[in-house]
Parts: C-alpha cells; sequence; structure tokens
C-alpha cells in the first residue's frame, strides 16, 4: 500500500491512499493527485509499482521531478530509465527547483506472507516433463495445445486458445488471466505488468482482473510457477484474494531466455475443490510454449501496427506532394502554355527529359510534373542534387552499396535508382555531375541497370530519369567537363523553362499566390497589392526568378500590417529603384500594358547605346537570348 500527503503546495493537506498499481500525478484533471501549481505539467509524473516495489517515473515534464530523501536530493530525470525507486518516507519535490510541491510518501507491506504450497520453478520444468510422461493422454494433449498456440499470431486469438486448452486441462479451472510486461523501453527491473485479457469457463465475457499480488511476486521474484491451494487460508485474506473470491489460484510465468515476459494466472472461484500440484505442472509445460508465442504476437503486432501507420503516412504524404506539386506551376504567359503543351505530350512517354531554365525558374516542379501527371504518379519521385555531395557519397546515394563496401557501410544500403524503381528520379544540376559517375549513369539509360559498390551483380530498374541544369552543357562539352554521348542520351526531349522577366504578366498572378499562401502560414490578413507597387513589381527585372518574387513576397507578409495594402514603400530597395526609370521616362497616360511598353522600350534604348548597338553584349546584359533581344526590337519597330 502506498500513502502519499502533500506537505507543501495549494493542496497542502491533501492525502492519499491506493493499493492501485499506479498513481498519476499532474496538473491535469483525472490524475489521482492533481496539483494545481502552474509550473506543474499536465501530465508530471507516475508512481508504479514495479513487482515487490514502488519507482516514480517522470513523463518527460518541464520542471522535472526530484525525489529528497534525508538531506540527499535524486533528479529523476538523469537517473536511469528516468525514474527512481521509492522508500518509505521519501519526499516528491515536484515541479519549479526553487519552491517544489513537495509530496510525502509513505508504504506500507500488504499482510501478505503467503503460504505457497508448491513452487516450480523455470529451471525444473525438464524434471517435470519426465514425471509427466507415463500419463500418455495428458502428453497427447499438451502436444495438440502447443501446435495450436505456435500457430496463432493475434494477441486475442492466442489468450482464447490458451484458455481453451488450460480449460480442457485442468477441469477444476474456471478463470485464467494473461498479465504482459509493459511495452516499453524501461529498465527490466522496474517493469510493470498489465492484465490484458481474462477468460471465462462459462463462456461469460470479462474485463481483464487484476492478477493476484501476493502469487505475482513469487512468480515474477523466484521466476517460477506457484501454487496456492487454498487462498483464503495459505495467502491471507489480502484485499486482492478477497476481492475476486478466490478459492485456488495458480500463477505462472511467461519467460524469454532470462526475461519474464508476463504470467499467466488460473483461478478456481466458483468451485469448492483445490487445484492439485499436477494441475500447476500442466500449466506450467503449456506455459512453455505459450511464453515463446506470445513474444512473437506481440513482436507481429507492433509490425502489424508499424506498417499500417507508415502505409497511412506514406499515403498522406504522397498525396500531400501530389496536391502541392500539382497546385504549384503558376502560369497564363503564352511561354508557359506552350510549357504546358509540351509537357503532357511527353508525360506517358518513357524519354528522358532534360529540364534547362536559369536557376529559381521552378525547374524541379517542372520536373515532378513529368511524374505526377503520368501513368507513375503512384510510385516514386525521387530528387537528387548532384551539387549537393562528394563523388563518392553521390555514388552511394544513387546506386546504393553493399555492407562492408568501404568504410562507414555498416549495412547493405538501397540507392535512389532503386528506391525510384517503376517512379521517377529527378537529377537537378546534372551539368555537376563528375566524369566518372556520368560514365555510370550512362550505363543506367542504356542497359536499364545498376550495380551498387561493392557488389557484383547487377539489378534491373524501371526508373525514369528526368533531370535539369542552369549551365550550358553543349559548352560544357565542348570543354571536356561533359560527356557528349551522356549529353545526347539525356537531350532527348528538352523542356526550357522560361525566367520571370520574360512573362511579366505572370508576376500579379504568382504575387497573389504567394500572398495567400504566406497569410495562411503565418496567420496574417494583407489585403492585396496597391496599383504603383503591383506595377513595380512587374517592372522589375528578377534575376533570381519566381524563388527572388516568394522570396519579397513572404517578407511583406511579415512586414505590412493586418488590413493594409502593400505599398512602394514596402517593397525592397533594389525593387524601387524602377521610380527612378519612370521619372525619366515619363510614360503618357495609358493602359497599363501600354505604359510598360514606353518603359521596356526606353530601357532597351539604353541599353543599345551602353553597349554601342552590339546587341550579344545588350541581351547579355539585359539576361535575355540574342533572339529574345530581335523580337522585342522588332515588336518596337527597332529592328
Amino acid at each position: 500500500m502506498i500513502r502519499v500527503e502533500v506537505v507543501e503546495g495549494q493542496e497542502k493537506g491533501r492525502k492519499l491512499e491506493s493499493r492501485a498499481d499506479f498513481l498519476r500525478i499532474g496538473r491535469a484533471d483525472g490524475n489521482d493527485l492533481t496539483l494545481p501549481e502552474w509550473h506543474v505539467s499536465g501530465d508530471h509524473a507516475q508512481i508504479v509499482l514495479a513487482g515487490d516495489h514502488y519507482v516514480v517515473r517522470d513523463l518527460q515534464s518541464t520542471n522535472g521531478t526530484r525525489v529528497m530523501r534525508g538531506g540527499e536530493i535524486l533528479d529523476v530525470g538523469k537517473s536511469s530509465g528516468r525514474e527512481v525507486s521509492l522508500r518509505d518516507e521519501d519526499v516528491l519535490l515536484v515541479g519549479d527547483a526553487e519552491r517544489p510541491v513537495r509530496v510525502a510518501v509513505r508504504l506500507e507491506e500488504d499482510v501478505d506472507d503467503a503460504r505457497i504450497v508448491t513452487v516450480r520453478r523455470v529451471a525444473e520444468l525438464g524434471k517435470v516433463e519426465a514425471d509427466l510422461g507415463a500419463d500418455a493422454q495428458v502428453l497427447h494433449a499438451l502436444y495438440d495445445a502447443q501446435k495450436e498456440i505456435a500457430g496463432t499470431l493475434e494477441i486475442d486469438e492466442l489468450i482464447d486458445v490458451v484458455a481453451k486448452r488450460v480449460f480442457a486441462l485442468v477441469s477444476r479451472a474456471t478463470h485464467l488471466t494473461i498479465a504482459l510486461r509493459e511495452d516499453d523501453d524501461g529498465p527490466r527491473r522496474s517493469a510493470r505488468y498489465v492484465p490484458i485479457g481474462t477468460r471465462v469457463r462459462s463462456g461469460r465475457t470479462s474485463d481483464a482482473i487484476a492478477i493476484t499480488r501476493s502469487v505475482f511476486r513469487k512468480v515474477v521474484h523466484e521466476r517460477a510457477a506457484v501454487l496456492a491451494a487454498d487462498a483464503r487460508k495459505d495467502v491471507g485474506e489480502t484485499a486482492s484474494i478477497m476481492g475476486a473470491q478466490i478459492h485456488s489460484t495458480l500463477g505462472v510465468p511467461l519467460w524469454q531466455g532470462e526475461d519474464i515476459v508476463g504470467v499467466l494466472q488460473v483461478d478456481n472461484r466458483e468451485g469448492t475443490g483445490v487445484f492439485r500440484e499436477r494441475d500447476l505442472d500442466v500449466v506450467a509445460l503449456l506455459a512453455q510454449s505459450a511464453s515463446q508465442a506470445f513474444s512473437h504476437a506481440r513482436i507481429h503486432q507492433r509490425l502489424r501496427i508499424a506498417e499500417e501507420r507508415e502505409r497511412k503516412e506514406n499515403a498522406y504524404l504522397k498525396k500531400r506532394e501530389q496536391t502541392r506539386r500539382e497546385g504549384s506551376i503558376i502560369g497564363e504567359a503564352g511561354s508557359m502554355r506552350r510549357l504546358f503543351e509540351q509537357l503532357r505530350k511527353v508525360v506517358n512517354t518513357r524519354v528522358t527529359v532534360l529540364v534547362e531554365g536559369e536557376t529559381g525558374v521552378g525547374k524541379e516542379l517542372i520536373a515532378s510534373s513529368v511524374h505526377y501527371w503520368s501513368d507513375r504518379k503512384e510510385k516514386l519521385f525521387v530528387a537528387q542534387n548532384c551539387a549537393a555531395m562528394p563523388e563518392n557519397l553521390l555514388e552511394s546515394e544513387l546506386f546504393g552499396h553493399k555492407k562492408g563496401s568501404f568504410t562507414g557501410a555498416t549495412e547493405d544500403k538501397k540507392g535512389l535508382f532503386e528506391l525510384a524503381d517503376g517512379g521517377t528520379l529527378f537529377l537537378d544540376e546534372v551539368g555537376e555531375m563528375p566524369l566518372n559517375l556520368q560514365a555510370k549513369l550512362l550505363r543506367v539509360l542504356q542497359e536499364g541497370e545498376i550495380r551498387p559498390v561493392g557488389h557484383s551483380k547487377t539489378i534491373k530498374v524501371d526508373t525514369r530519369i528526368v533531370t535539369a541544369t542552369n549551365r550550358d552543357l553543349e559548352k560544357e562539352v565542348a570543354e571536356g567537363r561533359f560527356r557528349e554521348d551522356l549529353f545526347y542520351r539525356l537531350k532527348v526531349f528538352p523542356l526550357r523553362v522560361p525566367p520571370l522577366r520574360e512573362r511579366s504578366e505572370d508576376v500579379p498572378i504568382l504575387a497573389a499566390h504567394f500572398l495567400r499562401k504566406y497569410c495562411q502560414d503565418f496567420g496574417r490578413a494583407v489585403t492585396g497589392f496597391s496599383q504603383q507597387a503591383m506595377e513595380m513589381l512587374q517592372a522589375y527585372q528578377w534575376p533570381g526568378n519566381v524563388r527572388e518574387l516568394e522570396n519579397e513576397v513572404q517578407r511583406l507578409v511579415i512586414q505590412v500590417d493586418d488590413g493594409d495594402f502593400v505599398q512602394p514603400e514596402h517593397l525592397s530597395p533594389k525593387i524601387r529603384q524602377v521610380e527612378n526609370i519612370l521619372d525619366r521616362v515619363h510614360p503618357t497616360k495609358g493602359t497599363l500594358r501600354e505604359m510598360m511598353d514606353q518603359v521596356e522600350k526606353w530601357i532597351l534604348v539604353e541599353a543599345l547605346k551602353e553597349h554601342g548597338n552590339n546587341k550579344s553584349q545588350t541581351a547579355k546584359t539585359l539576361g535575355i537570348t540574342r533572339e529574345g533581344l530581335h523580337k522585342k526590337l522588332k515588336g518596337f519597330g527597332m529592328s
């Protein structure tokens, strides 16, 4: 029995007495001992009966739990397994270290000095089996029981099977209860055993019944099967025995190696007869098979739960990723519409796609669309930046490795090609890939197979390759930094993503999208963009492309007050420099498009003057191609 009393705190004087297996302490309602102090966590600590002694466990509380024993302070959080064994007259210090709630602890032994009739230790069970050898009928029944038990993997079904066999072998048995050790990572010496199921011979349903504490202690601490022939006489009139009206009881350990993983309790609660030593021997032998079966069933249960959780998480993440990817390609400019048309033509082919474009234009979004718009969308889309790893690590990441193939390879590892089998692998910044790995990538494209590092065998894979680069690969080939044969393999179907400056009409759409996104993420309510602010955003050249625009809008959402519009003064200085251009151009009043054309024409004239009418240098300075410059000049009648 345990008694606790609050000796210092708002609940000073409150007392609690219990024979329960555990007491909950915390600020939240529902705890056995509720402490209202602000520095006490909602679920702060537990006092748990662990075999023949109590321990206090801290439940990862904010301010911790300590035990004062004489002049010594024991920190529960810093002890092994975040728990401390309790002794009589200990004081719990709960919460804030400077002014904790003090809870005095008094421990009293139950009057449970059992006069046990028979004890069979685990090590002696071999002799028991030999003693039963003369009874062929019992041995045959035990053999059949062991086969049925070994073939059962579900815990509830296993309890049913064990109960059926026990009731068949032990005629006086009326109730059977299974208690298993808590499935946690705590120290075994202070494990708690929890009743998980009770079965009744009569077929009546029954909730799990607490195991008899006096017998349970003998079972766990002596690693033995225990018989109390007449519980009222031989064990004493303890609360657990008398409350259940048990006439006779058997307690048998379930074990695995040196660990006691559970206890099987068999009771006679209705008849006048008592169990015999032979009953104990039979149940103890049956428990040998049940011990392994319950261990296997718990492993099976954990695996099934883990697989189901992983399946749900994967389905959720895949759905969220697909929704995010499909909803993130935004553009109504002519160049984007043409890009989308090209995408739809290539997605359901096996053709290798090369996505070209400047940094920040959204090449990965286009690559993911190749996957999510295709028939491969139910498989994995995996991305790897080829510039993010040194050569040896990148090779292992892409192709996998065999255990022991290099220092640090402590186990076999699947590469991204194998993980993306049936799906799509996106290799970003492929122009940064070392020449040695380029040869191996070429082999995958030609043969459809990979060879993990340190492995002698090849593995067939059906992985679609999508690559991206912001480099001029033709120039890289000419200068010997990229394999020509690989270049032609990758550039079967190139997709060029236009920079943002070439589709300024998409700026308002993108800006509005990012504004909604970050207002939702940050819990803000920025109303929108003023006309002048939007004109400046459209006039800016965006060297960082869509990524730079997204970062600018994210900053604006943080800066602008709720309910206000984004004004020119809120914009970054580099974007506001456009104000000087407007002052110098003095565009005549008209539609936004007409005024923007006047500004753009003025910029082209000034750039050509600056470079002495050298169109190549002008195009390079403006960040557009020479062909793009010619198109613009022709549009303004300047060619």
